[in-house]
């Protein structure tokens, strides 16, 4: 006789329920009300279906040995019928193995009961209805094929009999699944035999064999099923007998593995691997801070159907020197990090696009430019793996044949966090610096998770390819300071969250493990440059964040990497002239900054373009021109590449002209003018660039890698929620106790206290329960209208309610009179 999983889970003691709920926390989403609601929840094709997601490719076949091994009519089978099937094979594994993947399945309650009479939990039938790729028994599907199975000697002939195009068919079912679709007329094609219409058939040395369909059907080895429509194409399924006939070589599961598949890749130097690592993620934080920097110069325009155009994401790979698919990878995780946003724009559209937002820097990317390089490569890469973006898509065409743009709906995948986890997992558990192929990825992939992994190679190499060009990994190995990121981010998942923010390194502040191991690989930040003599500056390193913004002020960049060269031109020291910086300071800032004497002409340079700078003064008339040298007036008068201006002279020292003051600025320096503005008191306005940033965005102070999967719980709750389900099923015994009229049912069924059934009678017997101190049974309609009753002990009636003890939980309830339905003194 077998036992329902209710009554199983009723006899466990709480901490193995509590080990239940670890293992699926699903079951705790939310609190099931009683132990047979739990039991209902266990068996639910949804919560099925995410416990056989987690296991392994062996688990899942011992799984399959016990649905095969399962005896007709109990439905149950044994631990010995299961390690029988699966040793049957030619390389066996080992029976600890068995057991222990046998001990995996039920401690999850995909099985359950004892180990000589195991029930499987029926939505395994209907999440995988073909245990180990095997149809169904032929006496389901065909009663002639049932006959011809139940003849092993005949069976055997008939497949000796088959042609080689007929035989590959049925290998190719016997491998799994075993059913399979056939083309529009193929079963009324003229079977073997009917060569006079039939072309010839290669596969079978040239001789008309016709369709090797029709001759398997015709000889019962395949059966047709039905699938609602014309029998002139459908599907077709392959008998389990036959099935395992042509599985008597590799066993009736097929090939076992205990283990994951080794990998033949020897592993590689791990210093080698960190140094290539390290060396990526400085150019990934660079590339990062030039695109953001690219989008405050000019803002990329939003579409009306989200995210940015194609040719805004051409303009800003052209403009960083990478390929589209890299910048929209390094927009996306900036995007993710918080260090880009959208800006409204009131009131104002894009002829270009009708837009009324623009994605540039938030405000956090002035927070996050002042930290370190590691720090900034942290939020970067945990942006990366925790982001539900799959970064792949962009470029593809849609369902509509419209291409996916960068930082648009179409982009979110909730399952892409715990894909990248999937994939750097593996190469995590290989022995360090190991470098394997991506082929060798996708089969350690589909032995962990077969049914996670099924259909998903083009996004698993996608994340290889983003890890390598993020710096996660080096030479196709995981890096040290990668692993320290993953096992922080994992152990944060396994904490079930962190509310209190008691762990959280980054937001407060403090450099985690990976920020600190990736320091320890990547070069000093200087605090110098050298000057050389032709007026290049060569910085030894990456610049300290204030050297790089005067850097930025004061020079133009001529190459990037470990070691940056700029030069110091005419345009960069007016640049820097504009920004308030005098030739004083300049020559300070080279004085303190170079390891090198400044040379002569460098110092020449700034002193006579600063000996320029302001000579003329703009202002707005349209805009005006001043000047104390009214030589210098005269010469702008009469230059003939500034007739277009419209220029007269106003006073000896003052020109105006009808066009805007940003049209004469830009006019005067391209004819080697050196003019400043000035605003209406006549100071001299500083052309500091004008810093636009979106609003901050709110980021979650949580990083997981699975934002699906449901949250775990430490033990101690756990054991809590175990304690309110007991609760739950006793009020639920407490309840089927309660007379009929309590319940709402029709009274006078069975014996038992008479029903009480006008309020007036009800109130009596309640005043009279608190007199004696006696038990009574209340029915009441709650607060969603229900009706429900309670073995209480009324301690006081007044002021419309009844107050009264529950001595099951002790606790005290409060029922308003006017709610109560019935009440029946307790035996």
């Amino acid at each position: 006789m077998t036992t329902s999983l209710a009554d199983h889970l009723r006899s466990l003691p709480d901490e193995s329920l509590a080990a239940l709920l670890q293992l699926r926390p699903d079951l705790v989403v939310p609190v099931p009300a009683d132990i047979s609601a739990l039991a209902i929840r266990a068996q639910s094709r949804v919560s099925v279906a995410r416990a056989l997601d987690g296991l392994d490719q062996f688990t899942l076949q011992i799984l399959d040995a016990a649905r095969l091994t399962r005896d007709p009519d109990e439905g149950t089978t044994a631990t010995d019928a299961v390690l029988a099937m699966a040793t049957s094979g030619p390389h066996p594994p080992a029976p600890t193995a068995v057991r222990a993947a046998v001990g995996r399945l039920r401690a999850l309650f995909l099985l359950y009961g004892p180990e000589h009479a195991l029930e499987v939990v029926p939505a395994v039938d209907e999440v995988a209805p073909y245990p180990a790729g095997l149809g169904r028994p032929a006496a389901e599907l065909d009663p002639r094929t049932a006959a011809l199975c139940a003849d092993p000697a005949k069976l055997r002939r008939t497949l000796l009999a088959a042609p080689p195009s007929a035989r590959a068919i049925l290998d190719r079912l016997a491998a799994g699944p075993p059913v399979g679709s056939v083309p529009p007329g193929a079963l009324q094609a003229p079977p073997l035999g009917a060569e006079d219409t039939v072309l010839s058939d290669p596969t079978n040395g040239g001789a008309p064999t016709g369709s090797p369909v029709r001759w398997l059907v015709d000889n019962r080895l395949l059966v047709p099923i039905s699938n609602g429509s014309s029998t002139t194409s459908g599907t077709v399924e392959l008998p389990r007998e036959v099935g395992l006939l042509l599985r008597r070589d590799s066993g009736p599961l097929g090939p076992l593995r205990t283990s994951p598949p080794p990998v033949a890749a020897a592993p590689r130097e791990a210093k080698a691997v960190d140094s290539a690592g390290a060396g990526q993620t400085m150019e990934v934080v660079r590339h990062t801070e030039g695109l953001l920097e690219q989008l405050a110069a000019e803002p990329a325009p939003v579409l009306r159907s989200g995210g940015i155009g194609v040719r805004d994401l051409r303009r800003l790979a052209r403009t960083a020197g990478l390929d589209e698919p890299t910048t929209a990878l390094l927009l996306e995780v900036a995007y993710a990090a918080g260090l880009a946003g959208e800006m409204e724009l009131p009131g104002v559209t894009t002829t270009r696009y009708g837009a009324d937002q623009q994605v540039l820097p938030t405000g956090g990317y002035e927070v996050w430019r002042a930290a370190s390089l590691a720090q900034r490569w942290e939020q970067l890469a945990r942006a990366w793996l925790t982001m539900t973006r799959q970064v792949g898509l962009v470029g593809r065409r849609d369902d509509r044949d419209r291409p996916i743009t960068a930082l648009s709906a179409e982009v979110e995948r909730a399952g892409a966090p715990p894909t990248r986890r999937g994939v750097l997992g593996v190469l995590a558990d290989l022995e360090p610096a190991t470098a394997p192929t991506p082929e060798e990825v996708q089969d350690l992939l589909d032995w962990r998770a077969p049914r996670r992994s099924r259909g998903r190679e083009a996004a698993h190499r996608e994340v290889l390819t983003e890890a390598a060009q993020l710096g996660v990994t080096g030479l196709g190995a995981l890096t040290s300071y990668g692993r320290l990121l993953l096992v922080d981010l994992t152990s944060a998942d396994e904490r079930g969250g962190d509310p209190l923010g008691l762990h959280a390194d980054v937001e407060s502040g403090d450099p985690s493990g990976a920020a600190r191991a990736l320091d320890a690989l990547l070069p000093a930040p200087v605090d110098h440059f050298l000057v050389q003599a032709d007026l290049t500056v060569v910085v030894p390193g990456p610049p300290e964040p204030a050297l790089a913004a005067e850097l930025e002020a004061m020079t133009e960049l001529e190459s990037a990497g470990g070691a940056s060269v700029h030069r110091v031109t005419t345009a960069s020291v007016r640049r820097a002239l504009d920004a308030g910086y005098s030739a004083d300071d300049l020559h300070e800032v080279f004085r303190r900054r170079s390891r090198t004497p400044v040379p002569q002409g460098l110092s020449y340079l700034v002193d006579d373009v600063a000996r320029k700078h302001g000579g003329l003064r703009v202002g707005s008339a349209g805009a005006y021109l001043r000047s104390d040298d009214e030589a210098l007036l005269t010469e702008v008068l009469a230059d003939r590449r500034l007739e277009s201006l419209n220029l007269r002279r106003l006073a000896p020292t003052v020109l105006s002209t009808p066009y805007q003051v940003g049209r004469l600025l830009g006019a005067l320096r391209d004819a080697g003018y050196a003019p400043v503005p000035e605003d209406a008191s006549g100071s001299t306005v500083l052309s500091r660039p004008r810093i636009r940033r979106a609003p901050a965005r709110v980021l979650s102070t949580s990083w997981t890698l699975d934002p699906v999967a449901t949250q775990k719980l430490p033990m101690p709750r756990l054991l809590g929620v175990v304690e309110q389900i007991r609760r739950g099923e006793a009020a639920a015994r407490a309840a089927r106790r309660a007379p009929a009229v309590v319940r709402g049912g029709a009274a006078g069924l069975g014996g038992g206290p008479v029903p009480v059934h006008t309020h007036s009678e009800a109130l009596a017997v309640l005043q009279q329960a608190v007199r004696d101190r006696a038990l009574v049974w209340v029915g009441y309609v709650d607060a969603h209208g229900a009706t429900a009753s309670r073995l209480v002990k009324p301690v006081s009636i007044g002021a419309g309610y009844l107050r009264a003890e529950d001595e099951r939980t002790e606790m005290l309830h409060t029922f308003a009179l006017h709610r109560v339905t019935a009440a029946v003194l307790a035996d």
